[in-house]
């Protein structure tokens, strides 16, 4: 079937009000999502699942979620394409290492599998909710690594005095993709608003000092 067709693997999603209510919606969750073909091909991933390697949601467009995530179990895999082979819409979940982008840190995870959309329409949409497993406190990161590069792009032109808006524009984020990092940081950091974002930023060197227009440190 022809994914540019009306029945696309997005399904009402597609195009069309419900499109921009959908990413509206993707992006102000906290949990990790993405919207995938029935071949793993991510179409749609929100900021929180982007965050997972250092990038805008868009960068994971295309990209396949064997590509991104290592499986612990093939027999997991296994069942879940014979699952879409039989036409079956039943929640499936697999167990996921990957290396975190900020840093190459190792995690662990489940990644929910469910196919979604009109259950007369062949092949379905995927939606990958993960979950992630903190059992163990992460390691101490060196001060660079406390914000992702999206994060700290997002820093620099606060800093400049850039608005939410000019900021989202800049790097191809919505108001809320753009809010979405600055409340991961604030809760991250234990500061409150953007000032003392910033100033935690110059103090974990994560900004580089002295320079104008604001800049990522290992960019000064």
């Amino acid at each position: 079937m022809d994914e540019t067709t009306a029945g696309g693997p997005a399904g009402p999603y597609e195009t069309g009000s419900w499109h921009n209510h959908f990413l509206i919606l993707l992006d102000r969750i906290p949990v990790p999502v993405a919207v995938c073909t029935v071949y793993g091909d991510v179409l749609i991933a929100n900021p929180a699942m982007a965050a997972e390697w250092g990038a805008a949601p868009g960068r994971l467009r295309g990209r396949n979620l064997l590509d991104l995530f290592r499986p612990r179990s093939q027999a997991q895999v296994d069942r879940l394409v014979d699952a879409l082979r039989r036409g079956r819409r039943s929640r499936y979940p697999v167990g996921v290492r990957w290396r975190v982008g900020t840093d190459g840190t190792e995690r662990e995870g489940e990644l929910t599998v469910d196919p979604v959309g009109d259950p007369s329409e062949y092949p379905p949409a995927l939606l990958a909710l993960l979950r992630v497993h903190d059992d163990a406190p992460p390691a101490a990161a060196p001060a660079r690594a406390a914000a992702s590069p999206v994060e700290t792009r997002i820093l620099a032109l606060a800093a400049s005095g850039a608005t939410t808006a000019t900021i989202g524009g800049r790097l191809g984020l919505t108001v809320d993709g753009v809010n979405y990092h600055l409340t991961r940081l604030s809760r991250r950091w234990r500061v409150q608003g953007r000032a003392a974002l910033v100033a935690k930023a110059y103090v974990l060197g994560v900004l580089a000092p002295g320079v104008w227009p604001p800049a990522p440190a290992g960019d000064s």
